[in-house]
């Protein structure tokens, strides 16, 4: 396994022994939680796009609390960089309602760990990245090689707009300075609002995703964290 990220690092100390049995916990009382179903419905609409049982990668997918939303597909890789969270994704939320034929767990960082080229048909991923990690090119990239041409990827992010991220002044001066400023200014004040790819506004994903990817839907989504952006992006070879 490949040395992990910084991020990767992170990740799989907060996510220890005790903080996955709370968040493996929490699972089991999202049958009548109306963004998790919102979020399920979503990615069952993703699948409904494939004419034949997908190959499948969830990108960060902790306890496994989305295995059992999956229709359409035929063997699906839970990729996290927490050992604690994999762990319990062995037992995930509605184990009895996951149709995939076979489930496979690998920890590793998707900033470092590597798949064989078209390895995948769907590569998803909500509540992971532009929140815990960074969506930047270089991982985009990685995903593209992942995916089979016409391959989907699927995923949340955080939008800058999103009422959890913390309002600080410097951040409302640069804000309404942005449409004001040109060039690399511009740029530099864009990147501090977006913190790296931390969070990721349509915008920002449409220039991020154009060179490889066609976009197919894009929409906003509240939970009850966060305004996210949901997106859904067929890759083509150009």
């Amino acid at each position: 396994m490949a040395d992990p990220t910084p991020w990767a690092a992170k990740a799989a100390a907060l996510y220890d022994e005790r903080y996955a049995e709370r968040y493996r916990a929490h699972d089991d009382g999202l049958a009548d939680s109306g963004p998790y179903l919102g979020f399920v419905a979503w990615l069952q609409r993703v699948c409904a796009r494939f004419t034949a049982p997908a190959e499948a990668l969830e990108i960060g997918c902790g306890t496994g609390r989305y295995f059992s939303a999956l229709r359409n597909v035929r063997t699906l890789v839970g990729l996290d960089a927490s050992p604690a969270m994999l762990a319990l994704a062995a037992h995930p939320f509605r184990a009895d309602a996951i149709t995939a034929e076979r489930v496979t767990l690998v920890e590793g960082d998707a900033l470092a760990h590597d798949f064989p080229a078209g390895s995948f048909d769907l590569v998803y991923s909500i509540g992971v990245l532009a929140e815990h990690v960074p969506l930047q090119a270089e991982l985009v990239g990685r995903i593209h090689t992942w995916l089979r041409r016409g391959g989907r990827f699927a995923f949340s992010t955080v939008h800058p707009a999103s009422p959890s991220v913390p309002q600080t002044a410097a951040r409302r001066l640069g804000s309404a300075l942005l449409p004001w400023v040109p060039g690399s200014l511009h740029a530099y004040l864009r990147d501090r609002y977006l913190a790296a790819g931390l969070y990721a506004d349509e915008p920002y994903l449409r220039a991020l995703l154009a060179d490889g990817f066609e976009i197919e839907s894009m929409e906003r989504f509240v939970s009850e964290a966060h305004l996210h952006c949901l997106c859904v992006a067929r890759k083509v070879n150009r």
